[in-house]
């Protein structure tokens, strides 16, 4: 047999130099000004880092150099780096802000709150809130997306676990409705060949099919499994089903770029976070969408991209104070 020479064989991205572009340890190396300069930089990039007052979008203010913070000429609004900002009101050093973001994205199956709160040494409370607050910036991005061409459309259901009965004859099917406790969600993803990936739940598949019709162009051509719920779509799209008991792909219909991020979702399901259910199901699957679109992308770049969602996006109702009411949502 020939030999093969490894350096001949194709390489996985992630693998590669060029996936490689951020150091955590120049991140953790920062100093204060500098950090605080680096989240100048990011935020105001379209200004060339010149502060813009976040209350009236003046220009011109004066520098409280003790504080840390602008001055508004116009409105004499006085403002910091993280002003109006998903990191508003902050209380750790604005260089963990930075290292927090830089640890999240070099997690390619995602970061759990606990690994986080003993990498940055904060409380887990402290980690869960950053690491949502992050999530929802970088949900963001997809709230008003649509999707068009050929889509993919599939649905997985997640939570509402029921633990099994220990002898086998007091065993129930769990997948009848009868032996369900409610909680179990199903996420939906709608996905662009070539293009974004757009995940949302539901309570039952055929739920979904009112939002497809928003969130697919007119046009498209949806490709589906067997399942019964997506009988509907043919009366609005051009639709092509593909029966996974006898194949995965049959040349006309196919559904594997949804599978492989239901697989992202299971492997973060199963080795990172453990429980993904309940009312922050929507917010994982938004992550894993998002990773999984710049699973191409080098870490530095996700780097940015992060940041500047955070710093683009205004103060979180859910998550500002989230530790200090009595019911959460």
């Amino acid at each position: 047999m020939p030999t093969v020479n490894v350096g001949d064989m194709a390489q996985h991205f992630l693998l590669s130099r060029a996936a490689r572009t951020l150091s955590l340890a120049k991140v953790a190396r920062l100093s204060d000004e500098e950090a605080h300069d680096a989240f100048k930089e990011i935020r105001w990039c379209d200004t060339g880092g010149e502060p813009v007052c976040p209350r009236c979008g003046g220009l011109t203010h004066s520098f409280i150099t003790t504080r840390k913070l602008w001055k508004c000429k116009g409105c004499v609004h006085q403002f910091s780096v993280t002003s109006g900002t998903i990191f508003a009101s902050r209380k750790l050093p604005i260089r963990d802000y930075l290292l927090a973001i830089a640890i999240f994205v070099n997690g390619v199956k995602g970061h759990s709150a606990l690994q986080l709160s003993r990498d940055l040494d904060v409380q887990y409370k402290t980690a869960f809130v950053m690491a949502h607050k992050i999530r929802e910036a970088l949900a963001a991005e997809g709230q008003d997306l649509t999707v068009s061409g050929e889509v993919e459309v599939d649905g997985a259901y997640f939570g509402g676990y029921v633990k099994p009965a220990n002898w086998k004859e007091n065993r129930r099917d769990r997948r009848l409705a009868v032996n369900q406790n409610g909680k179990r969600r199903v996420v939906v993803v709608m996905r662009e060949r070539q293009g974004r990936t757009l995940p949302l739940v539901f309570k039952s598949e055929d739920q979904a099919i009112h939002t497809i019709g928003k969130r697919v162009a007119e046009g498209s051509t949806i490709h589906a499994d067997e399942a019964a719920g997506w009988d509907a779509l043919h009366a609005r799209y051009l639709t092509k089903r593909i029966n996974h008991s006898q194949s995965y792909s049959d040349g006309e219909a196919c559904t594997n770029q949804a599978e492989s991020f239901f697989s992202r979702v299971r492997r973060s399901e199963i080795g990172i976070h453990h429980r993904i259910a309940g009312p922050y199901l929507s917010a994982y699957a938004a992550e894993m969408a998002w990773r999984e679109d710049h699973r191409r992308v080098s870490n530095g770049e996700q780097y940015l991209i992060a940041t500047n969602a955070a710093l683009n996006h205004p103060v979180s109702h859910q998550w500002k104070g989230y530790w200090q009411r009595q019911k959460h949502y």
